[in-house]
C-alpha cells in the first residue's frame, strides 16, 4: 500500500509530454489544482519523440506557466509512471479526454496501470468546451504551417513557438 503522507494528503499526477502546454493542459491543471492536496505535472522524457522543444525548455515553460499554484509543482519521469507515483506517494493519476478516441487509448493505459499498482486511481478529466479540441500536435501543426497559436497556448508558450518556427 503506498503511504499517503502523515496528514492523509491526496496527491496527484498529471503526466503527458506537454510539447508544448496548451491552454487545454492549463485548465485541467488549475481545475485539479483545487480538487487535490498537490499536483505533479510530470513531463514524460522520451528521446524517440520528434519534438519541438527540448525536456529542458518544456519543465521551464510549464513552471511559468503554474507559478500562481502553490501546490502545483513540475517534475520529469521516465519509465514507468506507477514507479514515479509511487516515488512521489501520489495515489491519482489524472489524464485528460477530449474524445471518444482518447478515452479508448486512455482506458488501456488506466487498466495496465491499475494491473501494476491497484493503490493508485486513473481520474478522467474533460477540458473546457473553449479548449475540447486542442491538442500540442494541432499546436504545433499550426505553428508550423504559419498560423497564429494566440489563445490556444501561454503567452510565454507562444513568444516560444514564433521563435522556434521563425528561426
Amino acid at each position: 500500500m503506498i503511504n499517503n503522507g502523515s496528514r492523509g494528503e491526496i496527491a496527484a499526477i498529471y503526466p503527458g509530454s506537454f510539447d508544448p502546454v496548451t491552454n487545454g493542459h492549463l485548465d485541467l491543471i488549475e481545475r485539479a489544482s483545487k480538487l487535490f492536496d498537490r499536483l505533479i505535472v510530470a513531463v514524460l522524457r522520451n528521446p524517440e519523440k520528434d519534438e519541438l522543444f527540448s525536456l529542458d525548455e518544456r519543465l521551464e515553460m510549464l513552471e511559468r506557466s503554474v507559478t500562481h499554484l502553490p501546490n502545483v509543482s513540475v517534475d520529469s519521469f521516465d519509465g514507468l509512471l506507477v514507479d514515479f507515483a509511487r516515488h512521489h506517494r501520489a495515489r491519482v493519476i489524472l489524464r485528460g479526454i477530449r474524445a471518444v478516441s482518447d478515452y479508448e487509448y486512455e482506458l488501456q493505459m488506466a487498466l495496465m496501470n491499475r494491473q501494476l499498482e491497484p493503490s493508485i486511481e486513473t481520474v478522467f478529466m474533460l477540458p473546457a468546451e473553449a479548449y475540447s479540441y486542442i491538442s500540442s500536435r494541432l499546436v504545433k501543426e499550426v505553428a508550423r504551417l504559419g498560423g497564429s497559436v494566440k489563445g490556444l497556448v501561454p503567452a510565454v508558450v507562444e513568444e516560444r513557438i514564433r521563435a522556434k518556427v521563425n528561426s
